[in-house]
Formats: structure tokens, C-alpha cells, sequence
């Protein structure tokens, strides 16, 4: 078996690595001369502290070993991957993709025809970029074959290899270097990385609704989306999937007001601010993204919204709102509408309002108009509405006695 030369420094332990769980899977992996180590996302992000969500493990054991021992130990498993020599371990309820070293005979898209391995470089090689490159056994030694370590220290996405033939092996890697670089880049991108992203721009209308949708909502959580965004645009590459996209300057007012209201970066509203569309336009965003029933009805409010929102609301307007929306919705479109008009100190007392007021529930029932001898039927509830229009419009002032006298004396 061929390892890598030496270790590359020690990764600190970390909460996920020390948890019985996790301490479980490797030890049966490492038994009787077997090999496992961490690889990709939660190496790369425990090494610049980032939340690791998914922990995926690289062995030269074929899946076949790999099943044997999940047998052996009595670990439940699914053979979802099989093929390329991936099988997800579930050890107290928590996943773990344990992949078999692999190096890529044929490939097509995010698939391709692999062929095992032993050898860790050549498995490293046929990774996307070398921030994804890095090994950490169980004790932590880290091993990285193609100087990811200092790519990740120093802000770098770099494709492992030829850009160009790395992209058309799978052009989904375009829209990851973005993803990539808005989350762990800084300074100037790689410059071999965006030439040959701007010169295989076109071929991303290749790739699927559902792939495009994942990058996008990825990379625009991320705290530098917005000259990520921009680069995108120069390089002639968002036009070829979400050409509506441009308003580089209002998703960056947007982001700004996030950081300075404490908010949350919330993707779908991010991309609402890029986009300057009409109501069909809007739609043919949905369609090509394939949004959601909830994501379509999110995006389509924050962009078209049903209530006037402007700076210029007084603070029961601003109630009435989180009444009739919720305070989360409230808070995106206002910070929405500041970052469309530029206008971010009217801003703060809005916002203020919509995140203290608590909403209260209307006081009247179905019941209480049947009590007051109103059949049932549609009427019922025409006259609860009429009524808590009447009490919103109140800035929500009248009580339950208030609301009913309003009713009685609408019953004449």
C-alpha cells in the first residue's frame, strides 16, 4: 500500500472526531491492518473552524471489506454508492460516507467509471480542489499531497490539476470554484481557475436545474457572495443560468444591513435582491431553478410583494406586517426594500419594531358571532374579518370586550 511520505502536521482533536460514535467507525476500519482517514469538508473546515456537518472517511478497503466488517460489528449500513465504492455507515442514528480509494477510469458529469486503489495520491488527484485534498487520520496527523493546507490558510481554490480538464470532466466544478472561493477565499482568485471558468461558461446550460439550485443557495450563504457574484458576472458565467441575476449593488447593501442588524444570511432572500424581473420573469425564475412549492411562494413574495413595503412605513404599519407575515418575513422585506432604496438609516427603527412585536391573536371566535344569533355560514366569517380589520387598523389596542361591541353594533 502506498502512503503518503509524511504527515503534514496534526490536526487538534475535535468534537466530532472524539465522539464515541466516530471513535467507533474508524477503530473498525483500522482493525487488522485496514487504513481509514477523514477527508474533504470536515477536514478542510475543522482546520479554519468552520460547523462540520458531514464527515466522510477514505479507506483503500473495497466496499466488500467494508461491508464485512459493518456486518461483523453489527453497524447498520447503505450500499447507496456502491457502484463507486461508497457505503454510509450509520453508527447511534449519525451517518458516515466511507468511500474506497478510487481513481477515475472514465467520467461523465458528477459520475464516472472508477476503478480501487490503494494509493492515497492517486485517489487525492481525482478530487476537485486541493482544499479538499486533506487527509486527518484518527489521531489527527494530517496528510496532503497537494498543498491544500496552505491553499485553505491562504484564502486559495485551486483546481488539482488541469483547470480546463478538470471542468470538462464535470463542469458542475465551475459553479463549485464560486461556491469555493465565497466561502474560503480571499484576495485575487486563482487566475488559471477563472479563465477556464470564462471559457467553458457556456456548457453550465448543461447542467441540471436541481445542481445549479444547490450551488447557487450555497455559495449566496456565503459572507463574500457578493464580489463572488460580480466575478461571476465578468466572466460571462451567470448569464448562462440565471441572466435575471445582475443587481450586484443592492445584494451587496443587503449583506451589508445583515452584518449591521444581526441577521442571518438567508440565500433565497439574497437572490430576491439580485433580481430586477416582472411577475412572468419571476416565474421563468422558478421554472429554471425548480424551486419548491415553499422556496417559489418565499422567493415570489420577497420580490413581488403583496403589501407596499417602504421606508417610509410608520411603526403600526410595520405591526400590522408582522401581523399579517410574521416576523421573519417582515425583517426580509424590509431589509429588502432598504437595500433596493438605499436608505439604510430609516432603516433601524423599522427594524426594531418588526423584531420586538410579538403578534398578538385576534379575540373573537366563530362562536361569538353564533351567539349573537348569526346563522352559520359564509357570514360568520365576513364578520370576523370586517371586525379584526377594524382592530388591526386599532394598532391592536381593543380588547376582547372592545371587539365584540364593534360586532354588536355592525349587527346593528
Amino acid at each position: 500500500m502506498d502512503a503518503p511520505e509524511s504527515s503534514s502536521g496534526k490536526l487538534q482533536p475535535q468534537a466530532w472526531m472524539t465522539a464515541p460514535e466516530t471513535r467507533k467507525i474508524m477503530a473498525v476500519l483500522n482493525e487488522d491492518g485496514g487504513e481509514a482517514r477523514f477527508v474533504g469538508g470536515c477536514v478542510r473546515n475543522a482546520l479554519v473552524n468552520r460547523p462540520v456537518l458531514d464527515i466522510d472517511i477514505a479507506t483503500p478497503l473495497e466496499p466488500e471489506d467494508v461491508i464485512a466488517r459493518l456486518n461483523k460489528h453489527k453497524i447498520a449500513y447503505a450500499p447507496i454508492g456502491l457502484k463507486h465504492g461508497t457505503v454510509t455507515a450509520i453508527v447511534d442514528g449519525r451517518p458516515y460516507e466511507i468511500t474506497t480509494l478510487r481513481l477515475d477510469v472514465l467520467t461523465f458529469g458528477r459520475h464516472a467509471e472508477v476503478k480501487f486503489t490503494d494509493d492515497w495520491k492517486t485517489d487525492a488527484s481525482r478530487r476537485d480542489f486541493t482544499i479538499n485534498t486533506i487527509y486527518a487520520t484518527a489521531d489527527g496527523d494530517l496528510y496532503d499531497p497537494f498543498g491544500g493546507i496552505s491553499d485553505l490558510r491562504n484564502g486559495i481554490v485551486r483546481f488539482v490539476g488541469d483547470p480546463d480538464k478538470r471542468i470538462n470532466e464535470d463542469v458542475l466544478r465551475i459553479l463549485r470554484f464560486f461556491r469555493f472561493y465565497a466561502h474560503f477565499g480571499r484576495g485575487m482568485p486563482d487566475a488559471a481557475g477563472v479563465k477556464a471558468c470564462a471559457m467553458n461558461a457556456k456548457q453550465v446550460s448543461k447542467l441540471s436545474a436541481e445542481r445549479i439550485r444547490q450551488e447557487v443557495l450555497k455559495l449566496l450563504a456565503a459572507e463574500n457572495c457578493t464580489p463572488t457574484w460580480l466575478l461571476m458576472v465578468n466572466c460571462g458565467i451567470v448569464t448562462h443560468f440565471l441572466p435575471e441575476a445582475t443587481n450586484i449593488e443592492a445584494l451587496g447593501r443587503l449583506v451589508n444591513l445583515e452584518k449591521r442588524h444581526e441577521c442571518p444570511a438567508f440565500p433565497l432572500r439574497r437572490l430576491a435582491a439580485l433580481l430586477e424581473i416582472t411577475a412572468s420573469g419571476l416565474q421563468h425564475v422558478i421554472s429554471e431553478l425548480k424551486l419548491s412549492n415553499e422556496q417559489a411562494e418565499q422567493l415570489s413574495m420577497m420580490v413581488h410583494p403583496d403589501v407596499s413595503i417602504s421606508m417610509r412605513m410608520t411603526e403600526p404599519e410595520v405591526r400590522k406586517l408582522v401581523y399579517q407575515r410574521g416576523n421573519s418575513t417582515a425583517h426580509s422585506l424590509l431589509l429588502l426594500a432598504a437595500a433596493r432604496d438605499h436608505d439604510p438609516d430609516a432603516l433601524k427603527r423599522l427594524y426594531q419594531t418588526a423584531t420586538s412585536f410579538r403578534a398578538p391573536v385576534f379575540p373573537l371566535r366563530g362562536e361569538d358571532v353564533l351567539k349573537m344569533g348569526v346563522e352559520a355560514g359564509p357570514e360568520i366569517g365576513r364578520m370576523l374579518e370586517w371586525v379584526e380589520d377594524w382592530w388591526v387598523g386599532e394598532d391592536f389596542r381593543p380588547d376582547r370586550q372592545a371587539c365584540l361591541a364593534k360586532m354588536q353594533a355592525a349587527m346593528g
